[in-house]
């Protein structure tokens, strides 16, 4: 492993140990790649502009190639940061204890995210439920690009206090939520200025886009004009017709 910059968003410091470890199946929990090695883990997050990519060990790094895997077949695994907003750390097992990790909510395509779940983190609430449904503790994954989305195909309005909504209208919710995201996924992705998937190509659903960056426009459904408010600090589009 080579570190040319350790001054990401947190500094690198990984022990000179991992040297000639086996790297396992590669997963990821919320936005964190988990690199299994045999004596613990590497957790890498992309920030808001790295990426990962697989070159020849002797290709000369970039400006802004600020770490390298360096693998036993002549590749490395480059990590490449214009912002430098990424991070690289190590935790020996069990992984879940490190403190990125630890105190996550579940998967928002999972099973554990469902209607009977978000009532119970909603219950007595006051918090808007946009911000809710952004906290990482409660679900992972849903961004602010795609919580406007969820809740405008949920018909619910951002400001609304999470403990004032029912059961059903939370389970409509976390339908919505799944839904969202799947179409997401299924278009590659929300390309906003620099992003491309690990092919090169950007993302599609900003074609998709019913309300996020859309205020003063025309509702899709209704027609309505649109309403766009700050949020916890986060632009909140949503239609004042069809979201109640």
């Amino acid at each position: 492993m080579v570190v040319r910059n350790p001054a990401l968003r947190w500094p690198v410091d990984v022990p000179a140990g991992v040297r000639g470890q086996r790297i396992g199946r590669i997963g990821r929990r919320a936005k964190y790649l988990l690199l299994p090695l045999e004596s613990g883990a590497l957790i890498v997050h992309l920030g808001m502009s790295g990426h990962l990519s697989v070159v020849p060990a002797e290709r000369p790094p970039a400006k802004h190639d600020h770490v390298d895997f360096v693998l036993d077949d002549g590749r490395t695994v480059r990590l490449t940061d214009p912002r430098r907003f990424g991070s690289v750390h190590w935790q020996p097992y069990p992984v879940q204890d490190h403190w990125l990790l630890e105190g996550l909510g579940p998967e928002p395509l999972s099973g554990a995210f469902n209607g009977t779940y978000l009532k119970e983190r909603a219950k007595g609430r006051r918090l808007a439920v946009k911000t809710l449904l952004m906290d990482a503790r409660v679900v992972v994954g849903v961004g602010n690009i795609y919580a406007n989305e969820a809740l405008f195909l949920a018909g619910i309005r951002p400001r609304i206090a999470a403990g004032r909504l029912s059961g059903p209208r939370l389970s409509v919710l976390v339908d919505a939520v799944k839904a969202t995201l799947a179409s997401a996924i299924q278009s590659g992705g929300t390309t906003l200025r620099d992003f491309a998937a690990a092919d090169g190509r950007p993302g599609y659903f900003v074609h998709e886009l019913a309300v996020y960056g859309r205020g003063g426009e025309p509702c899709v459904r209704c027609e309505t004009t649109l309403k766009e408010v700050r949020l916890a600090g986060r632009a909140t589009v949503y239609c004042p017709q069809c979201q109640r």
